[in-house]
């Protein structure tokens, strides 16, 4: 099909994409309202109707327009295309879709395509035992539901990054728009190789309201909005009006004219240069020859063909029709006659046979097999998991001797930044860091040996490590790059989100939503596995020496731990072997959310490799080297330090240290957590420990110090149910923070080692000769620290110059 066919619709196709729209409301208005007689053989009742009707129909005509016309396209050109809906509360138009082209049945086969199957179709929308009314991850062909609404485009870059045969079709709406994320997401072009990554094409749906009031955009002179997507680098494309046929005809042609632009832009960039290479990948500093990709906006009504007037009130065009338009249905006998005349409005007996199927001129509208938006591998993890090819990690460990330990220095992460190199080198299509402009600054700069940053814009001699052909995702945004990963692993491919510890809390939220996408997820047995979501907190609330309070917060390590530990797992590995061997486990997983906490700065290093792969795999253990048990003994320690965190871990081995050198009669176990799930109840959490584990780890008895990486309460919260819970006292984080010297920040704290030996000494059970004489010595310590750091601005030599003695 030539261009100007594929801007011409045929008499052939207006009928096909008519009535397939057509079918597709009727649905959507059956979901929402019917729960029997699904396709009306009588005339409706109060007993037809859900006892509660839920939903929303305002944005549903236009995301069913949207998709009749993608259909088309699909059907002439054989396009790989994913639908994104970011208006996710039209759920019911997104599963109808797929109804209507036979997936939905395929992979849930009681819901068929007859009118049993029509009914259950009904009866399961927003009810119990059925299915949520957003586009959640039960709804084929979705890999945004769209509920937190502002991730639409960002999760359409991610999934056409390295994916060069693919468009995501991203349907933002206006209620979206207003949204910091989405706002923040249009730059995505900015980074799109049209060489080597598919495109996105948005299609701002401009209904004019939201739930309860109009939209900003949508009252904006039009000529405004145009100006400010072209400010963006678009091309904008407009479509506007409610009138049939000819808004079939325009937006035919609007898409068309989309869809022939970004081949044109692709083909251009494709094209083999001289070197032999896509002429895309060619770094040309300065040029500035960034494609402008196009955008449409569609302008058409909120509730386009539902009830036009209610009890008087004008209802389509408004926010009125943003949820049920017609809401006491089983009490009013009017309304009851409207939605009859609503339904009657598609002429279902042109779209269904007497069986209830779906006629010949609504499938004519589908693509088929793969090729359907509902069943494109791309949203379904690519349908088949692809492991990365992972070197092993020892080649790029800390090598050290036992007899070593706590005495050598280094950046721990600089180790996983190397690691990261050679899985850039080993998958080079399958595998990108992201990070908001923090490689570097969190020593994982070892990728720019290999990639640069990706960047469309213009470049000059003085950038560094910056070009077109980059792979590496930074942008000042934790928005976007986590979004863009979350996209990126949903269609089947692996990555990393890196960001500074107190600025994940920024997308703590889109954490959590993916989180919960894949608890719904493991559930399902027609979902691929999908590479995990994985998580680098870095520069921490303890060691953040210049920037402050405002970067001293753990907060996002509470909320992960909540939620559910089939899929959540946090890590706080102590030192550089031991990040390692956490971040093959968490690469090689999938369908989990992976969260690992590790600072940057230089850090003592405790365990060999050999010693750091038994340790993490367990998850927790007993350093008997530091502490002063006699090993083998059927005796239990007087007091029991356990940390999990670097920097807290350090502390609770030199209070140890302390204890052993001046309370020799004192027995202290040091206890070190690499994965603080594995202290809850194995009811509780997969990898929780047993109660003899436990009790051989903690005793039933014995106090506990525990010195914790976040807010104390995750702590109390994990041990919740195990003997004598009250016996833990916890020592972490409590909002005690300035700019100042590492050490002065764990003392802010209490969790430095001379409150740590106070702490031990107050609450072990038996009163210890010379404990009292201890205690003050750490007063003592305590108060000559002030005095040093505002003298001499660093911490005192006791604590700078301190190393592991066993």
């Amino acid at each position: 099909m030539n261009a100007e066919e594929l801007r011409t619709l045929s008499a052939d196709d207006l009928q096909a994409v008519d009535a397939w729209w057509r079918a597709d409301n009727y649905l959507t208005v059956g979901q929402i309202y019917l729960k029997s007689d699904p396709l009306l053989h009588t005339p409706l009742s109060a007993d037809d109707i859900k006892p509660r009707l839920l939903g929303h129909w305002g944005t549903s005509p236009g995301l069913s327009f949207i998709y009749s016309h993608a259909n088309r396209l699909i059907r002439h050109t054989g396009q790989d295309m994913i639908y994104i809906a970011g208006p996710g509360h039209g759920g019911p138009a997104l599963v109808a879709a797929g109804y209507l082209e036979g997936t939905y049945s395929e992979v849930y086969p009681k819901v068929s395509q007859d009118e049993q199957g029509m009914l259950k179709l009904f009866r399961q929308f927003s009810a119990p035992g059925g299915i949520p009314s957003h586009v959640s991850v039960t709804t084929p062909g979705s890999i945004n539901e769209g509920g937190e609404l502002g991730y639409c485009l960002v999760h359409a870059f991610g999934a056409v990054f390295d994916n060069p045969d693919l468009i995501a079709l991203a349907v933002v709406g206006d209620g979206e728009a207003e949204t910091g994320p989405l706002e923040g997401s249009w730059k995505g072009i900015s980074f799109l190789n049209p060489a080597r990554d598919g495109a996105v094409l948005p299609v701002l749906h401009l209904n004019g309201g939201k739930i309860a009031s109009p939209t900003v955009l949508s009252r904006k002179d039009p000529e405004d909005v145009r100006k400010l997507f072209e400010g963006h680098g678009y091309e904008v494309i407009e479509v506007e009006g409610s009138d049939i046929p000819g808004m079939h005809e325009r937006f035919a042609a609007a898409l068309a004219d989309a869809y022939l632009k970004i081949k044109d832009i692709q083909a251009q960039a494709r094209e083999l240069g001289a070197d032999g290479i896509p002429q895309g990948l060619a770094d040309v500093p300065g040029n500035g020859e960034m494609p402008r990709w196009p955008m449409i906006i569609l302008r058409s009504p909120k509730g386009w063909t539902g009830p036009k007037e209610v009890d008087g009130v004008v209802m389509e065009g408004t926010w009125r029709a943003h949820q049920v338009p017609l809401s006491g249905v089983r009490e009013n006998p009017e309304h009851l006659q409207i939605l009859q005349e609503w339904l009657e409005s598609y002429r279902p007996e042109e779209l269904f046979d007497e069986k209830g199927q779906p006629t010949e001129i609504v499938t004519r509208n589908n693509p088929q097999g793969d090729k359907r938006m509902s069943a494109i591998p791309a949203a379904n993890g690519g349908n088949e998991y692809t492991p990365l090819v992972m070197p092993d990690w020892r080649g790029f460990a800390l090598d050290f001797k036992p007899e070593e330990r706590g005495t050598i220095k280094k950046e721990s992460t600089r180790y996983l930044g190397r690691l990261m190199e050679a899985l850039y080198e080993l998958n080079p299509q399958t595998f990108r860091l992201f990070c908001p402009d923090e490689a570097n600054s969190n020593r994982i700069g070892d990728v720019f040996n290999v990639s640069d940053r990706a960047f469309m814009e213009k470049t000059n001699d003085l950038d560094v490590a910056l070009s077109r052909h980059g792979r590496v995702m930074e942008v000042l945004s934790e928005h976007n790059t986590h979004g863009w990963l979350e996209g990126y692993n949903l269609t089947g491919r692996h990555g990393l989100f890196a960001s500074y510890e107190a600025f994940g809390m920024v997308c703590v939220s889109q954490t959590i939503q993916h989180a919960k996408w894949l608890e719904e997820g493991v559930q399902l047995d027609w979902r691929t596995e999908v590479p995990s979501l994985n998580i680098l907190l870095s520069s921490t609330c303890w060691r953040n020496d210049h920037n402050g309070f405002s970067h001293q917060g753990p907060g996002v390590l509470s909320m992960v731990v909540n939620l559910r530990g089939d899929v959540v797992r946090a890590y706080l590995p102590p030192d550089a072997n031991c990040l390692l061997d956490t971040a093959v486990h968490a690469f090689e997983s999938t369908d989990r959310v992976n969260l690992i906490v590790q600072d940057k700065q230089p850090q003592f290093q405790w365990l060999t490799p050999d010693e750091a792969h038994v340790h993490c795999e367990r998850g927790y253990g007993i350093w008997d080297w530091a502490g002063n048990e006699e090993v083998g003994a059927d005796k239990e320690p007087d007091i029991i330090i356990a940390c999990a965190g670097d920097v807290v871990t350090l502390e609770a081995i030199a209070a140890a240290q302390i204890i052993r050198q001046k309370l020799p009669n004192m027995t202290v176990r040091v206890v070190n957590v690499v994965r603080p799930q594995t202290l809850e109840r194995p009811k509780d959490h997969p990898n929780g420990m047993s109660e003899q584990d436990f009790a051989e780890t903690f005793t039933d008895t014995k106090d506990v110090i525990f010195c914790f990486h976040g807010y104390p309460g995750v702590i109390h919260q994990l041990v919740h149910g195990r003997p004598d819970a009250d016996r833990f006292h916890v020592r972490g984080f409590i909002e005690e923070g300035t700019t100042t010297t590492p050490f002065d920040m764990v003392v802010r704290n209490r969790v430095d080692r001379y409150h740590l030996v106070m702490d031990a000494i107050n609450n072990c059970k038996r009163t210890i000769r010379g404990g009292a004489d201890v205690k003050r010595w750490c007063k003592e310590q305590l108060d000559k620290h002030e005095e040093y750091k505002v003298e001499h601005l660093e911490d005192m030599p006791e604590v700078r110059d301190w190393i592991f003695e066993a």
